[in-house]
């Protein structure tokens, strides 16, 4: 079991939210595909049944229309909580790197960034980790002086962050 354990499954809504709208985007367009399938290879059916063949072409639509409407009742619920539950697992880690990424733009160390187990991006999570070590090494320092950029042992600015206050850092802005 996770040491942490989640318990907003709507961590990053829009994101989330925005993706299981195109999973049931794509649910429906399924479901209306099978319902247009279904009556086109049930009228060709009906057309070669000796006799009857008038009467279920009628009642197909009705039934077909059932069948249809129970589908979506089950199948666009369930799609959505399976599209909450995936996001979530992609969502988290996003807001994580967000948390981080903010403590270290303040000037803290936030030390390394984790991510609970079974989350997607744990690649990207071991990239941000060896970008800020990367930094760190750099500026010769530990901690909030290296993160700054400033080399401790000359009190200027190293060459690994730019400074605030930089045409550089003033660009990304």
């Amino acid at each position: 079991m996770a040491k942490y354990k989640r318990r907003i499954k709507l961590i990053q809504p829009r994101l989330q939210l925005k993706l299981t709208g195109w999973f049931l985007s794509v649910t429906v367009i399924g479901l209306l595909l099978q319902y247009m399938l279904f009556g086109y290879f049930l009228t060709q059916l009906a057309l070669q049944l000796p006799g009857q063949g008038a009467y279920l072409v009628a009642q197909a639509d009705g039934v077909l229309m059932k069948a249809l409407g129970l589908s979506f009742l089950l199948v666009l619920p369930l799609t959505l909580a399976v599209g909450i539950l995936v996001t979530f697992r992609v969502a988290g880690p996003v807001y994580r790197f967000e948390q981080h990424l903010e403590s270290i733009a303040r000037g803290e160390d936030p030390g390394t960034c984790r991510i609970r187990k079974g989350d997607e991006l744990t690649e990207l999570c071991a990239r941000i980790n060896a970008a800020v070590e990367t930094l760190r090494t750099a500026g010769h320092g530990t901690g909030v002086a290296a993160a700054h950029g400033n080399d401790a042992a000359e009190g200027q600015p190293s060459a690994a962050l730019p400074q605030r206050d930089s045409a550089h850092t003033r660009g990304l802005a």
